[in-house]
């Protein structure tokens, strides 16, 4: 097993203790930063998120190889800073006004970062207008919108209307949560629907990548 696919499993069978390690090893023999992230922890988040979505492993799991990959990450960001190496999207990400759920906002949020996003978690029972002053101040690339309740839904829409409206070039727009459906997606507007974390990850890289392109 090669260096790298040490990293990626180390990722996947959650080794917080190992992950570092492996990390300082693949540095000190001159691998890259870009190469370590790409190649050894992101490949090993992609995994953990195919493995999530099929039913192979389920939040804890998900948790604790998040943990990891931020053990290893406390290692590489210095060197990913030192070589100019950026995220390759930001995120801002939150539960719409109304709602104080949090446990699928937060799983986004790791597989987001697990899918080379910087993420700005913007917390639970949040406004319309800390999601336009979020884009305003950072250079956002995509929203996602987090609702477990009915009677919170409509808030999405208005969330969407405020942020088409409010900013020159709106970010791409995903929604997500239980009672959520990709139906109501297009109904008021958004760019997408994640069915789960993985899925929701998985289609806001493409759809910023088609964006950006």
């Amino acid at each position: 097993m090669s260096l790298l696919e040490k990293i990626a499993d180390s990722i996947i069978n959650f080794s917080e203790q190992d992950a570092p390690g492996f990390v300082e090893e693949a540095l000190s023999q001159g691998m890259s930063a870009r190469q370590i992230l790409d190649e050894g922890l992101l490949t090993g988040m992609a995994e953990v998120g195919r493995r999530f979505r099929d039913g192979e492993y389920f939040v804890p799991e998900v948790l604790v190889a998040a943990e990891a990959m931020k053990a290893a990450m406390t290692i590489l960001k210095p060197h990913l800073a030192k070589q100019g190496i950026k995220p390759q999207a930001t995120a801002a990400i939150g539960t719409v006004k109304g709602d104080l759920h949090d446990i699928g906002k937060n799983l986004v949020a790791t597989m987001l970062e697990g899918a080379g996003f910087e993420v700005l978690d913007l917390g639970v029972d949040v406004p319309a207008e800390k999601f336009v002053d979020a884009c305003r101040e950072h250079d956002v690339q995509l929203v996602g919108l987090s609702a477990l309740l009915t009677t919170t839904m409509p808030i999405m829409a208005d969330i969407v209307k405020t942020l088409r409206d409010q900013l020159d070039s709106p970010p791409v727009i995903l929604i997500g949560g239980a009672p959520v459906t990709d139906a109501y997606a297009q109904e008021i507007g958004a760019d997408g629907y994640g069915r789960d974390a993985a899925t929701g990850a998985e289609l806001a890289k493409q759809l910023c990548l088609k964006k950006a392109s």
